[in-house]
C-alpha cells in the first residue's frame, strides 16, 4: 500500500515546503555568486577609475585659473577673503549667485586648513575619479563583458578633453567649476534611472545626484532631468510609453521655450549687443564642422540604438541620446536665434545638452572598441590608448602651449603672463584697480590665464569672461560697455590717451604688452608684458 488516502494533503503540504525552501536556497546562492560577481566588479570598476584618472588628467592637463576656472576660483577667493576685490565686486560674484558650488569649496579649504590650490586639485582629481567610476557603473548596466566595459571608460578618460561640438563646452574641463560636479551627478542619475527602470530601487541615486547636481550647477542638472526622463521612457516595456513618453517631453520642452519667449522682458539694445559676443548661443552662426559635430553622435547612436542585438539597457540609453540631442536642436534652431525678439532660450543654451549625447557616444564607442578589437590583448590597449590619447594631448598642448601641462600648487608657471600677474599679487595693495587690454585673455601666449583669480587685484571687466557675465546678467550691461569703451585697444594707445579714459574710472595701475610704448612707471616687465603705476 501507498499509504492512508487521508495523508495525502499533509504530504502534499510536506513536499511543497520542501520545494519551497529549496527554490529560496538556489536563489540565494545564485544571489550569493551574483553579489559577489558584481563586488569583485565594483573592486575592478574603482581600480580602473583610478588609474585611468591619472591617465586622464595627464592627457587634458590642469590648468586651474583658465577660461571659466579663473571665474570660479575669483569667487571662492572673495568668499575666503572679503577684502579682496572691492571694485568691479558684481563681476567676481556673478558666478556665485545660482549656485553652492563657491561656497562648498570655501568652506572645504576652511575646514581642512589646506592652501586653496591644493583644495583645487585634489577636488579635480576626486571629480574625473567620480565621472569615471559612475561611467563604468553605467557600463556595467550596459554590457556584459568586462572588455566592453573597460574600454567604454578608457575611451572616456582619453577624451574627457573632448568639444561638445559648437557649445564651447567639453566633456569635463581642465580645471574645476560648477560643471566638475554637476557631470559626475548627471551620469550617476542615468545609472539611478536604468537601475529604477530594472526595479532596483535606483530612484534614490536619481533624485539624489540630481539634487546635488542642480546645487552644483542647476541649469546643467536641468538637462540631465530631462534625460533621464527621456531614458526611462525609451526603456519602459509599454509600446506607448516608448513612443508618447519622450514625445511629450519634446511637446513640454517646446511649450516651456515659447512660453519663457513670450514671458521674457524686453531686451535694450546695449544687451542685445552683449548678446550678439556670444556666437556659441546661436547654431546659425556656428561653422560646418561644428554642425558635423551634432549630427555625427546622433547618427552613430542611431546605428547602435536600433540594432536588435544589444542589451536593452543599451538600446534606451542610446535612443535617449538620440531623443535629447533632436530635441535640443529644435529647441535651439527655432528659439535660440540672433534675430529673435528676445533672448531668453538663447541664454538657457539648449544644445549644452549634448554633453550628455557625446558622453553616451564615447562609451558605446569605447564599448565597441573593447570588445570587438581590443580584447584581451595588453599589446592593443596599449597602442589604442597612445593613439586615442595622444590625439587629444596634443590638442590640449594647443590649448595651453605656453603653460605648463600640468599647472600644480607650489609648482613656479612657466607662462609670462602668469609670472606678471603673480608678481601683481605680491606687490601691489589688495584696494588697486588694473586695466588691461580689454581682449587680453586672447593675447598670445596668455592661454586664456585670469587675471583676478591669479593677481587676487579688481579690474575693469574684460571683453570674454566678463562679457559671458553680462550675457546672462542684463544689469550687468552698463558696467561692461564703459569697460571695453575704456580699455578698447589700451596697448596701442598714448599715454595721454589712457590717462583721459582710466584715470576718472578710478584705475592705479595697467598691464600693457611688452612692446606697447609708455613713459609711465613701470616697476616688472618680461618678456610678454609690463606693469605699470598710472599714478
Amino acid at each position: 500500500m501507498e499509504g492512508d488516502p487521508a495523508d495525502a494533503p499533509r504530504q502534499m503540504e510536506r513536499w511543497a515546503l520542501a520545494t519551497f525552501v529549496a527554490t529560496v536556497e538556489t536563489q540565494q546562492q545564485a544571489q550569493g555568486a551574483g553579489y559577489g560577481a558584481r563586488s569583485r566588479d565594483f573592486r575592478f570598476g574603482a581600480l580602473l577609475a583610478t588609474g585611468l584618472t591619472g591617465l586622464a588628467v595627464s592627457i587634458a592637463g590642469y590648468h586651474p585659473y583658465a577660461d571659466d576656472g579663473g571665474l570660479y576660483v575669483a569667487g571662492v577667493k572673495r568668499l575666503l577673503d572679503p577684502a579682496l576685490y572691492p571694485l568691479s565686486t558684481e563681476f567676481v560674484l556673478e558666478p556665485v549667485r545660482h549656485s553652492l558650488f563657491a561656497y562648498t569649496v570655501a568652506g572645504i579649504a576652511r575646514l581642512s586648513h589646506l592652501e586653496l590650490p591644493v583644495v583645487l586639485l585634489l577636488l579635480h582629481l576626486a571629480s574625473v575619479w567620480l565621472t569615471l567610476f559612475a561611467a563604468w557603473m553605467l557600463a556595467e548596466l550596459c554590457w556584459p563583458t568586462r572588455e566592453a566595459r573597460a574600454g567604454a571608460v578608457a575611451l572616456l578618460a582619453c577624451w574627457l578633453s573632448l568639444p561638445v561640438a559648437g557649445t564651447a563646452l567639453m566633456l569635463m574641463d581642465p580645471y574645476v567649476t560648477a560643471r566638475s560636479f554637476s557631470t559626475p551627478c548627471m551620469v550617476l542619475a542615468l545609472v539611478g534611472a536604468l537601475d529604477t527602470m530594472a526595479a532596483r530601487r535606483g530612484w534614490a541615486l536619481w533624485i539624489g545626484s540630481l539634487l546635488v547636481g542642480g546645487a552644483m550647477h542647476p541649469l546643467m542638472a536641468a538637462y540631465a532631468l530631462g534625460a533621464t526622463v527621456v531614458l526611462m521612457c525609451a526603456g519602459s516595456r509599454r509600446r506607448g510609453v516608448q513612443v508618447w513618453g519622450p514625445a511629450a517631453v519634446c511637446v513640454g520642452a517646446v511649450g516651456m521655450a515659447a512660453w519663457m519667449q513670450a514671458l521674457a522682458r524686453p531686451e535694450s539694445a546695449e544687451y542685445v549687443r552683449v548678446a550678439m559676443t556670444r556666437t556659441y548661443w546661436f547654431p546659425a552662426e556656428w561653422r560646418w564642422f561644428e554642425w558635423v559635430g551634432l549630427a555625427a553622435p546622433m547618427a552613430i547612436l542611431a546605428v547602435v540604438g536600433w540594432r536588435a542585438h544589444v542589451r536593452e539597457s543599451t538600446r534606451a540609453l542610446t535612443r535617449m541620446a538620440v531623443v535629447v540631442g533632436a530635441i535640443a536642436m529644435l529647441v535651439a534652431t527655432v528659439f535660440a536665434r540672433a534675430g529673435a525678439a528676445t533672448h531668453l532660450v538663447a541664454q538657457m543654451q539648449p544644445l549644452r545638452a549634448f554633453q550628455t549625447v557625446y558622453l553616451v557616444m564615447v562609451l558605446v564607442l569605447g564599448a565597441w572598441l573593447g570588445e570587438r578589437v581590443l580584447r584581451q590583448s595588453v599589446r592593443r590597449w596599449g597602442i589604442a590608448t597612445a593613439l586615442l590619447g595622444g590625439t587629444m594631448f596634443a590638442a590640449a598642448r594647443g590649448a595651453f602651449p605656453d603653460s605648463r601641462p600640468l599647472e600644480m600648487p607650489g609648482v613656479a608657471p612657466r607662462n609670462p603672463w602668469v609670472e606678471a600677474f603673480v608678481w601683481v599679487r605680491d606687490n601691489t595693495p589688495k584696494a588697486a584697480l588694473f586695466a588691461l587690454d580689454a581682449d587680453y585673455i586672447h593675447q598670445p601666449g596668455e592661454d586664456a590665464q585670469c587675471f583676478r583669480a591669479i593677481a587676487e587685484r579688481s579690474a575693469l571687466p574684460d571683453y570674454s569672461k566678463d562679457g559671458g557675465e553680462a550675457s546672462i546678467a542684463p544689469e550687468l550691461t552698463g558696467a561692461w560697455q564703459m569697460g571695453q569703451a575704456a580699455q578698447q585697444g589700451l596697448s596701442r594707445q598714448s599715454d595721454a590717451a589712457r590717462l583721459a579714459a582710466l584715470t576718472p574710472l578710478g584705475v592705479s595701475w595697467v598691464v600693457l604688452v611688452a612692446d606697447a610704448t609708455t613713459r609711465l612707471d613701470c616697476p616688472y616687465a618680461n618678456s610678454a608684458v609690463k606693469v605699470c603705476r598710472l599714478r
